[in-house]
């Protein structure tokens, strides 16, 4: 389907949110020639963006266990973006694990998912050594990757400059005080113009120790949900997520203590990791926890609802954009025209 687009130089783009769905819609669109800019309230640390507190898992098929198909087919089309992209990022696979009391949540996890390999423990211990003795048998992904949000971010915003784009920071701005093309992606602050929206809770701690050496995230089986531990840069890892019916900040004591119990299940080393961080962000979702590219008059677009997905979904949106953008092409699964 086709509808009619906003032609190429015709009118400034300007983008509001410079978290991780603003970012790429940024930098897909100053890469096919348009004038962008780029606004975000906060300052270049985005320690007001849900992204900020985002894991950073590229895992489609993992995703898959519990989300709709099209999420699967935005997150498969956004790893090969993230590879033209952003060439250094890590496909080292993911790795889901559980302990013999589990073995039932493990193999229907199995059951609703594809793309991996079946690890026995010698398999297992290759991949992971840190992990000998303390499973036997695991999933292997491996195409799936990750990023760490507070480093990658500021490569996206990099690469946005080199392509020609302005970024403004501290710029608190709606979509009435710009001109041209605007392209809303203020996540949770939309809902004066997206009431259906609302927060979910994703909770995270950081942590530090050199005792234990991950190359991928690794998901544990958990009776609410699963616990990753993915590994980050100088010895640390996160821990997260939960997701919660919730729109209150902070991480709750329950959540705290069922983390750090399931790391230490892990492994024991984590027992005498240092705590660095508790934080949580607010996932924009829609009731059907899908996301939506609203085009409203071919003059404003609201890319939101991207809930627990962000990182995975955002550049296979931001090339939906584009396509409409250049081409009048309509993905009749995540865009509707008001």
């Amino acid at each position: 389907m086709q509808q009619n687009r906003i032609t190429r130089g015709d009118s400034p783009v300007s983008i509001i949110g410079a978290g991780i769905a603003g970012a790429w819609q940024a930098l897909l669109l100053a890469k096919a020639g348009h004038a962008v800019t780029l606004h975000e309230r906060s300052d270049a640390d985005l320690m007001l963006s849900t992204s900020h507190w985002a894991g950073g898992m590229l895992a489609p098929y993992c995703e898959s266990e519990i989300s709709e198909p099209v999420i699967s087919r935005l997150g498969l089309a956004s790893l090969e973006l993230w590879r033209r992209e952003l060439p250094d990022t890590p496909f080292n696979g993911s790795l889901v694990i559980a302990h013999a009391r589990d073995r039932a949540d493990y193999e229907r996890f199995a059951r609703r998912t594809s793309g991996y390999q079946r690890l026995d423990a010698a398999q297992l211990v290759a991949l992971e050594p840190s992990l000998e003795g303390r499973f036997r048998e695991g999933l292997f992904y491996p195409t799936e990757g990750h990023v760490e949000p507070r480093r990658v971010l500021p490569k996206l915003h990099q690469r946005i400059i080199e392509a020609g784009g302005v970024i403004k920071f501290n710029s608190d701005v709606t979509a009435d005080d710009l001109e041209g093309l605007v392209i809303d992606c203020r996540g949770l602050d939309a809902r004066d113009l997206e009431p259906e929206l609302r927060g979910v809770k994703g909770e995270m701690i950081l942590i530090e120790t050199s005792e234990v050496q991950l190359a991928r995230p690794v998901r544990l089986m958990h009776p609410r949900w699963p616990l990753y531990l993915i590994p980050r840069a100088d010895n640390l890892f996160m821990l997260g997520a939960t997701s919660l019916e919730a729109e209150d900040t902070g991480v709750s004591l329950r959540s705290a203590l069922e983390l750090l119990g399931a790391a230490y299940s892990v492994h024991p080393a984590f027992g005498e990791a240092r705590i660095l961080e508790f934080g949580s962000g607010l996932r924009p979702a829609y009731p059907d926890n899908l996301p939506r590219i609203t085009i409203k008059d071919g003059h404003e677009i609201r890319v939101n609802g991207l809930y627990r997905h962000g990182f995975l979904i955002a550049p296979a949106l931001a090339q939906a954009t584009l396509n409409y953008v250049a081409h009048g092409q309509i993905d009749n699964e995540v865009m509707r025209c008001v």
